[in-house]
């Protein structure tokens, strides 16, 4: 599995605008702040008191808006949910799919250390206004169709 940073992820998305950001973070996280320019398809959706439950819609959600010759970078909070989605996809034929090591918030070990410092801990642009359809409800919707 291709993976890069988030510096480096921000860096090929200022280079190539054809790249799309996909954060399979829930609605509330991705809602909290993201990456300026992301969509939103959850890999997992949250249910307050219950914790985390796989979406089983997300295969059919990402083939209904994202072209399967798409550039797509993958991220969520830490690193593990994106490299998962990133199987996924590459499983129903994306080509060219790369997970963000360290996600938004970053990744630590087991003593807590950051080892690899995610977007907003490097002060790259957030956004906390999804932009027109980047939205999972907008999103969701077209695979319905």
């Amino acid at each position: 599995m291709k993976e890069v940073s988030p510096q480096e992820a921000y860096e090929l998305m200022q280079g190539d605008p054809e790249i799309i950001y996909l954060d399979v973070r829930s609605v509330p996280e991705f809602e909290a702040g993201h990456p300026q320019g992301a969509i939103n398809i959850p890999l997992l959706h949250l249910t307050p008191g219950l914790g985390m439950s796989p979406n089983e819609d997300f295969p059919a959600v990402v083939e209904a808006n994202l072209p399967k010759d798409a550039k797509i970078i993958v991220g969520c909070k830490t690193g593990g949910r994106s490299a998962n989605a990133c199987q996924i996809m590459s499983q129903v034929g994306y080509q060219d799919v790369a997970n963000m090591r360290g996600g938004f918030a970053g990744a630590a070990d087991m003593s807590g250390r950051v080892v690899e410092p995610g977007w907003a801990m490097i002060n790259l642009p957030v956004a906390t206004e999804a932009a027109d359809g980047a939205d999972y409800q907008s999103l969701s919707a077209k695979a319905k169709k």
